[in-house]
């Protein structure tokens, strides 16, 4: 079965349809150092979006820089809004139909269709088709300067309040890009 029709065939369950549009895991910091100096250079090991990954409770994202990390624990996956995107482009004034890449924002899930801000504090789950992964959202994810950098002078102020959350993943699964489905647990 197709991973579209798995997470259509979720929907029975009240919950609300969402999709995530990017998943982001990449085995190193790109941002570090001085914003004027740039962001550091893709890793040459391989992709840093994916169309599924894999999620272990209480570790993150397998493969991702904070996997495992004991800075990190509790906080280790990165839920963002597409939607905080759109906002940016026209606190910018950009062009009407201007698509800022999310994969700048260095948060591992994108999703559309959720109030991914007011998830702090609360725990969810998430189902893209392979069965459903809780997440406790424990504390904001603050835009950092480098927004700035990437998107634009403004940028950094106009995700402030709106720069996702940080969670920590409750159980083992695959998430994937595409249609799914939000569970408050």
């Amino acid at each position: 079965m197709d991973t579209d029709r798995r997470a259509q065939e979720g929907r029975g369950a009240s919950g609300t349809p969402v999709t995530v549009e990017l998943l982001l895991a990449s085995p190193r910091s790109r941002y570090v150092g001085r914003p004027a100096d740039g962001p550091a250079p893709a890793p040459t090991t391989g992709p840093e979006s994916h169309d599924s990954v894999t999620v272990r409770a209480h570790l993150g994202i397998v493969g991702d820089r904070y996997f495992n990390a004991p800075a990190h624990r509790g906080a280790s996956v990165t839920l963002f809004a597409a939607e905080q995107l759109e906002h940016v482009a026209r606190e910018l004034d950009l062009p009407e139909g201007t698509v800022l890449d999310a994969a700048l924002t260095r948060r591992n899930v994108v999703v559309r269709g959720v109030d991914v801000d007011a998830l702090v504090g609360h725990e969810f789950d998430l189902d893209t088709g392979d069965g459903p992964v809780s997440f406790r959202a424990n504390r904001a994810a603050n835009p950092c300067a480098w927004m700035d950098v990437v998107f634009g002078t403004g940028a950094f102020r106009a995700l402030r309040g709106g720069g996702g959350v940080r969670c920590d993943p409750l159980a083992d699964g695959v998430r994937r890009v595409g249609p799914g489905l939000r569970r408050a647990s």
